[in-house]
């Protein structure tokens, strides 16, 4: 897909922060793979596996890391990070298209809410008495905001995005088409053998510069409030329980289940499918493999992977746990063994 406009290769350096070699007037029209590109295309080589493909290119122009500013003679912009150079040329070349400020007719404004003149208001949206619109936000086709909730400034929310009453949501955030941000937790209490429903009485707070995939659901707390730290990166159909907090810049693939309770650090990465059971901690900068099922607190940064085979649960309970000593069995086999191999190379008296 073309840009709207062209740029110059020393135009796209500058805003990447990068370094121009070659021609600096190289006009520039969009961005493709090193595959795919043609005549006006700009790409990006941050890989050593791609560079039969960099030798063939047709791009116009690419991004190199600095150690490979010499690997093509094409026009290029040499900086530290291709894959976030080539993010930041993305977001130059096919910008956001800005609000259209103003209400659709369609569209219900409560008494009391609060909706600026540089909003953009979609067909069919309602927003609640004593809702908080920011300045610049764009509502789109069938979105609902509740009661008292809040969206900070530069925030979009894609159609029918619903936003439960007094739930807050930061500045530039995106959420994307059917997300769900503050519904009830899953909160019940066993009586009589009947379930009772706790009321679900905390909020949602999304920080600043948060992205909410498509179907995310992210659920209110039961007493506190479930927390989305500043910069936090959720995929397509992620389920966030009660009273979770995911900390700053973490980033969560599709389909992840995160009970209530559970606490994630700061700059984690959850791999798709994974689930965290209710009341666990994750520390700073700890990565979980996809479909892993974290069952216990992780105290240390690291990467953490583990899929087991369903069995009855008494007995995966009991293999789990053998499973958890495996290397020191398989240490005490070594050293068997070899106490084996050398009591045979004795002489036979001395056995």
């Amino acid at each position: 897909m073309r840009s709207p406009r062209t740029y110059t290769l020393a135009e796209i350096a500058r805003r990447v922060g990068g370094e121009a070699l070659g021609d600096p007037d190289t006009p520039l029209s969009g961005i493709a793979t090193l595959q795919s590109a043609g005549s006006g295309d700009l790409s990006f080589f941050a890989q050593g596996k791609f560079r039969p493909q960099l030798d063939r290119t047709a791009a116009a122009a690419v991004i190199v890391r600095r150690a490979d500013r010499d690997a093509t003679t094409l026009p290029r912009i040499v900086c530290d990070d291709p894959y976030a150079g080539y993010a930041r040329a993305a977001e130059v070349f096919y910008p956001l298209p800005p609000p259209r400020p103003g209400v659709h007719p369609s569209a219900v404004v409560e008494p009391g809410a609060t909706v600026p003149s540089s909003a953009e208001v979609g067909p069919g949206c309602h927003i609640a008495e004593e809702a908080r619109i920011g300045e610049r936000v764009v509502l789109g086709a069938g979105c609902a905001i509740g009661r008292a909730a809040s969206l900070g400034a530069d925030t979009r929310l894609y159609p029918r995005v619903t936003i439960y009453h007094d739930c807050i949501v930061g500045e530039r955030c995106i959420i994307h088409a059917g997300a769900v941000i503050g519904a009830d937790g899953f909160g019940m209490a066993a009586e009589d053998g009947r379930w009772r429903k706790i009321p679900q009485v905390g909020r949602v707070v999304v920080g600043d510069d948060v992205e909410i995939g498509a179907n995310t659901t992210i659920d209110r707390g039961a007493l506190d409030d479930t927390v989305i730290e500043q910069g936090v990166k959720l995929d397509n159909q992620i389920q966030v329980g009660h009273n979770v907090r995911i900390g700053a810049h973490s980033a969560l693939a599709g389909c992840v289940g995160i009970a209530g309770s559970a606490r994630i650090g700061r700059r984690c990465t959850v791999g798709g499918g994974a689930v965290i059971l209710g009341h666990l901690e994750l520390a700073d900068d700890v990565h979980i493999s996809a479909a892993t099922v974290v069952t216990r607190s992780v105290r240390q940064a690291g990467r953490y992977a583990g899929v087991y085979p369903m069995q009855e649960q008494a007995r995966w309970a009991r293999n789990a746990a053998l499973l958890r000593h495996l290397d020191a069995l398989a240490e005490r086999l070594r050293l068997l063994e070899e106490g084996i191999e050398e009591a045979g190379r004795r002489p036979e008296q001395e056995r």
